[in-house]
């Protein structure tokens, strides 16, 4: 035992650098994401500002009884769903077929100037983004419509009709997103022993043989991985592009938890209603990454732990 103990100082006293390094990040993370926590608390009280949140009375499943049983639940747990799945069959796989693309590209002055290009939408904030979906979509000035009345159609009210918005939503986020997203899967790309594609190609072995069988899976694994922690948050949507893009004319299918909780929570205050809610849904999510990670493990042997 004096043994061990001596060995984890001598450990200890070894890396003591690096343990000094990461030490701000540990004191960053427990103020601001772990003391925090306690909070959640309020999702089984009735939080009273004046009382505070340890002197507000308990009232136990109250706020969660109330969310399920109150007409929006069904919309707003169906509204966040048919995003996330939509946004997951429509753009998972972009990044991916990106990164295999611009892996393929022999100029390198090309392959940058390309990677620039699809690279620069992630810089641009959410509020230019949703303002350049407002005027591309005008009914009266924008390009699309002006597009559609040239071939003799009629033009359309985009962003006031309910069966638009999530359209609009996904494939705007595919825009801003995939270049960026394709950054990791280029990093795994690089990681691929050369060595293969050489024996392939002494082999005879064609350009699409060579993805099929080499370059796919080495990235496999990136792949199952990302696929994992997006599942972590099948049950999130954010809600500051909603937000910018819905009106109540939308609401059938823009409305989600995320801008339901930010009206509750925000603009009406009620706090323990919307604490449920939101610890709800990390709830869901939490499960949802523990299923998929254990699923992963016992089909492909990669998980995240």
């Amino acid at each position: 035992m004096a043994s061990a103990n001596t060995k984890a100082l001598h450990d200890l006293y070894r890396s003591r650098y690096l343990y000094i390094l990461i030490t701000p990040v540990i004191i960053y993370y427990f103020i601001f994401h772990y003391i925090p926590i306690y909070g959640v608390i309020i999702a089984f009280k009735d939080f009273n500002a004046i009382k505070g949140i340890l002197g507000s009375p308990w009232v136990g499943l109250k706020h969660f009884k109330a969310f399920f049983e109150s007409v929006f639940a069904f919309r707003l747990i169906r509204n966040t769903l048919a995003i996330n799945i939509y946004d997951l069959v429509a753009g998972f796989p972009v990044p991916i077929i990106l990164a295999l693309l611009i892996n393929e590209v022999k100029n390198k002055y090309f392959k940058r100037s390309v990677q620039t290009i699809v690279y620069m939408p992630h810089f641009i904030s959410v509020v230019v983004v949703c303002g350049m979906i407002v005027s591309f979509l005008s009914p009266s000035t924008g390009f699309i419509n002006g597009f559609i009345k040239a071939l003799g159609g009629k033009p359309i009210h985009f962003l006031a009709e309910p069966g638009w918005f999530r359209t609009i939503y996904v494939f705007s986020g595919i825009w801003q997103s995939a270049g960026w997203g394709s950054i990791i899967y280029l990093a795994a790309l690089a990681g691929i022993d050369i060595e293969l594609y050489e024996a392939a190609t002494v082999d005879g072995a064609t350009k699409w043989q060579k993805i099929k069988h080499i370059t796919f899976p080495g990235i496999l694994p990136t792949i199952i991985i990302m696929l994992i922690l997006r599942m972590g948050s099948i049950f999130s949507v954010g809600f500051e592009k909603i937000m910018l893009l819905y009106s109540p004319l939308t609401y059938s299918t823009a409305d989600v938890i995320s801008t339901y909780v930010y009206r509750q929570g925000i603009l009406n205050a009620d706090y323990s209603y919307t604490s449920a809610i939101g610890l709800f849904n990390s709830i869901i999510n939490f499960l949802m990454l523990i299923t998929v990670n254990r699923i992963s493990r016992a089909i492909s042997e990669t998980s995240l732990w």
